[in-house]
């Protein structure tokens, strides 16, 4: 580790946390059947924390609220802060549904003859400066913008019906386009035309009379703009800028940069398809935007690359990239090394000094002025090695886990098997870091794998 990565973490260390249970969203009922539809397939916090978007198979996106929001008394401390008090009146924030909509629909794409699944691939949280809520939902081939507000409905009663009086008088007053004198031929000495207006108010002569009772806010969802036909490949993640302008959508061989304002036209700026399909090593797996200089940006690949590239550089930026590869990987290679080389998912720490990498075996925390090798590995399945041929028998080798980091860049997770939850802490506890169970009775016997069905919220006390 180089000395000023190991300096920006020193001066930092945190105390051992004690995680334990918070919340659970989506449980099931005894009895119930868990729909295909209903399984969760990516979540996302907005960057306060205040709301979580949640979306599924189904292609909805659920939006959950802390019900905290803004107004408790330690709203004036971050997150952090209140980590290290510890006191008995701080309490963590319990999220509560706000609401959902429906953001993609199943379709059929007539050209290629395949089927375009409604699942929702990734939901990203759009910076704002006004406090509106914007978010980012795709899934195969198409991306699309919502906002989320909230309005005032008004809640009614009917009252008691009234009869309404018409008259020649009420009709023909003096305020009249026509007068009595110059109307054409009449029926009983009213015009025609108004003598069906009479007509039609005497058969309706019953007014229902409302009153306002209160006032409600209900949120909404309104679709805003929609990002389609820029992807021949699966979309596998879009990421916001910095600038709050821009994003970046990427499938397993392009990258393209799209302005938030401007949806029927994109910039593929990283295009990794060779001219023979059967020249191809490697696909990109996930990419992600510097979180503070929008200039930046990194994407990963299925050969274990996490490649850092400057948009400033070059119009066309995959010639022009640092290539971060951890050196104990150039070794001696088996036919297993590639496939859980593989990064699945990757992360900026939120100074953007690090970046945190997932592949089948380990995490990794990698500091972005060090190409060489990584300031710290994280073992997660290094038990399963013995066991990658069967693993790769059933397919397994092939699952996919994703990462996340804390506000203070100190403490990361990831997933495992068995509904087990990896907790690490840089420069604190043991490299073993924490095994939790993402249930609500954490201690219990596991007695099968399986995927996880539920939303289960943890905290740390």
């Amino acid at each position: 580790m180089s000395s000023s990565s190991r300096d920006s973490f020193s001066t930092l260390t945190p105390p051992p946390l004690d995680w334990k249970f918070s919340q659970v969203f989506g449980e099931t009922t005894p009895g119930e059947d868990l729909q295909d539809v209903d399984v969760v397939s990516s979540i996302g916090f907005e960057k306060s924390g205040d709301y979580l978007a949640v979306g599924d198979r189904g292609g909805r996106v659920v939006i959950f609220q802390a019900k905290h929001g803004k107004h408790t008394p330690n709203s004036f401390l971050n997150r952090n802060e209140l980590e290290r008090l510890d006191c008995a009146f701080t309490t963590h924030p319990e999220y509560q549904y706000k609401t959902e909509f429906q953001s993609h629909e199943p379709e059929f794409d007539y050209l290629k003859s395949m089927e375009i699944e409604e699942k929702i691939n990734r939901v990203k949280w759009c910076s704002t400066s006004n406090g509106s809520l914007f978010i980012l939902s795709t899934n195969d081939k198409t991306i699309k913008l919502w906002k989320v507000r909230e309005k005032k409905v008004k809640k009614v009663r009917d009252m008691e019906h009234h009869s309404v009086v018409c008259s020649e008088n009420d009709l023909l007053g003096e305020g009249s386009f026509m007068s009595e004198l110059d109307k054409p031929p009449t029926t009983n000495g009213y015009n025609l035309d108004w003598a069906e207006k009479i007509a039609k108010d005497t058969l309706s002569s019953q007014e229902v009379q409302t009153k306002i009772t209160h006032t409600e806010e209900a949120t909404r969802a309104n679709c805003r703009k929609v990002y389609a036909h820029a992807h021949d490949f699966n979309i596998n993640s879009i990421s916001n800028n910095s600038d709050g302008e821009t994003f970046i959508s990427s499938d397993d061989l392009r990258i393209n940069l799209w302005n938030l304002e401007i949806s029927d036209q994109c910039f593929n700026i990283i295009d990794m398809k060779p001219s023979n399909m059967e020249d191809l090593t490697e696909v990109i797996t996930v990419a992600e935007f510097h979180p503070i200089h929008c200039n930046l940006l990194a994407y990963s690949s299925s050969r274990g690359f996490t490649r850092l590239v400057d948009m400033r550089q070059s119009a066309i930026c995959d010639h022009s990239a640092r290539i971060l590869q951890d050196a104990e990987c150039r070794g001696s290679k088996s036919f297993f090394t590639e496939l859980i080389a593989s990064i699945s998912d990757m992360k900026f720490t939120y100074d953007g000094q690090h970046i945190l990498t997932r592949d089948y075996m380990n995490l990794k925390l990698w500091d972005m002025r060090m190409d060489s090798s990584p300031v710290a590995v994280f073992k997660i399945h290094e038990h399963l090695r013995p066991k990658l041929s069967d693993l790769y028998n059933d397919d397994s080798i092939f699952d996919k886990f994703e990462c996340c980091i804390s506000g203070d860049g100190l403490h990361f997770a990831t997933g495992s098997y068995s509904n087990n939850l990896r907790i690490f802490s840089h420069g604190v506890g043991n490299e073993e870091g924490i095994t939790i169970e993402a249930s609500k009775n954490p201690n219990r016997l596991v007695l099968v794998s399986s995927l996880l069905e539920k939303i289960n919220c943890w905290t740390n006390v």
